[in-house]
Formats: structure tokens, sequence, C-alpha cells
């Protein structure tokens, strides 16, 4: 599956350089807003990831869980989320979006359903942080088949004969979980290690992408900048939170930092 996921990561191998995934909360704090910021940092982003609020997360850490109730305080549903999305993808069809989030929501929906809003709006990629290898595998297959990247998640703690397994069932990119903590966490683990661990999987199947989230900020960034992509999104959702209460253009302080995040990983 040739997906605009891959292409992109093929682009940024062409250009000698880690692809930037960036993170945001759909509906933060309005949908107005949290299409502007999309519009803005995809100048500098080569894939947006899109969370879909939710008030029991798993993974999220304080930043992103405050950018949910922003969201869900202002009354963001399911399908305001894809209205998000597609309004998005009409002025850039070429970006890859990424939907992140937990699968109750999917459930409730319906899986056919969801995945048909999914192919309607333009969604480029699921990531379902509560359904893993090999519960997703009949998922995934349905993704599959509507030209959705599903994407696999792998950790310090995934065996190798699991992630042989994974990587192989893997789509246009593969999330490596960089600790075990919620996101949003200070980085554990030195950035040696982590590139360490990134390398121990790009061995076991060097044709697949890999990308390091959990921890990424501008002050780590540049040390891991020879993953195949790296994902920053609590950080953006911190400059979020600070930029509403000083009462900032959100857009235009998120465009700052991306390009500036951006110019690190050149």
């Amino acid at each position: 599956m040739n997906s605009k996921i891959a292409k992109t990561f093929a682009n940024c191998k062409r250009e000698k350089r880690a692809a930037l995934i960036t993170y945001t909360v759909a509906g933060d704090n309005t949908k107005s807003n949290s299409l502007k910021i999309l519009n803005t940092i995809s100048k500098s982003a080569d894939i947006l990831e899109l969370g879909f609020p939710h008030n029991t997360p798993i993974a999220d850490g304080g930043q992103i869980q405050e950018s949910s109730h922003r969201a869900l305080k202002n009354g963001i549903k399911l399908k305001d989320v894809f209205k998000i999305v597609k309004e998005f993808k009409n002025s850039n069809p070429d970006k890859p979006l990424i939907l992140m989030g937990y699968f109750n929501l999917i459930y409730q929906s319906g899986e056919n359903n969801f995945l048909k809003n999914c192919k309607d709006s333009g969604v480029d990629g699921l990531i379902i942080v509560d359904l893993p290898y090999p519960e997703n595998k009949k998922f995934s297959i349905k993704c599959k088949k509507k030209s959705i990247d599903f994407i696999q998640l792998v950790s310090p703690t995934t065996s190798d004969e699991r992630m042989k397994k994974i990587l192989k069932d893997s789509h246009g990119m593969v999330y490596y979980i960089s600790m075990l903590s919620t996101t949003g966490g200070k980085l554990k683990v030195a950035p040696k290690k982590i590139l360490q661990n990134y390398n121990k999987i790009k061995n076991i199947n060097r044709s697949k992408n890999i990308v390091i989230g959990f921890g990424i900020t501008d002050k780590t960034i540049a040390a891991l900048k020879k993953a195949d992509g790296l994902v920053v999104g609590s950080q953006l959702c911190k400059t979020i939170t600070n930029s509403l209460k000083k009462r900032l253009n959100t857009a235009k302080v998120l465009n700052k930092m991306v390009y500036k995040l951006k110019k690190k990983i050149i």
C-alpha cells in the first residue's frame, strides 16, 4: 500500500532528514481554532497527528489531558473531528493526517461506520492506543481495505519475536514508544539508549518506517534526528495552554515553534 504516509517518508529520506510529526487534539480549544492550528503548522510539519478528545485516557499525560478537557468542555464530538479533518484535507489534500485515540469511541460508532467516516473525510492513518497486536489484526485488515494505514505500536518491553510479527503486519509507519511512561513525561532514558533500541528495531526490518514518540521536545529532538521520524505532542499542547492563558494567537505561536523544531532536525 503506497500511502501518502509512505510517500512522505520517502521524500524525507531523499532529503536525508527525519520526518517531523506533530500531535494536537481535535477541537482544542474550538473547532475553528483547531483547524487554524492544523493549517498553520502543516507548513513545517511533515505528518499531522490529530487526537480525538477523550475523557478516560490511558497513555495521555497532563498536557494532552488538558487539551482534551478544553475540547470536550466546548462540546466537541466525533462528528466534529471528522468535519475538522475534511476541511483541512480540502485545503491540504497531500498532507498526511493520522487520527489517534482509543477504541471505545470506534466501538460505539461501529467499526465500519467509523472507517467510512475516516475515508470520506480524508484520514490517512489511525493509531489506536488500546488496541494492541494481535487483537488489532481484524481491524487492521479492514483499514487496509479502505487504504487507511493502521499504525502499530512497539515499546522497550516488546520481545524480538513479537516485534518481528508486528513489523510484518505494519502499514505506513511503526510508532516506537521511547519510555514506559505517559506522554509528556520528562525523558527518562538517554537519547543514546533510545537510538540503540531504535536501531535494534530497524535491524529486524529495515524496510519499515520507525518513528519515536514520548518525551520528544525542543531540547531532545536534535539528539534523535537519525530516526525516520519524531513525534512532538505534549509540548505543543502545553504551548496551546499557555498561549490561551495569555490570549495570544495560538496558531501563530505554534507555527513559530514547529518551524524551529523542523530546523533542528534538518
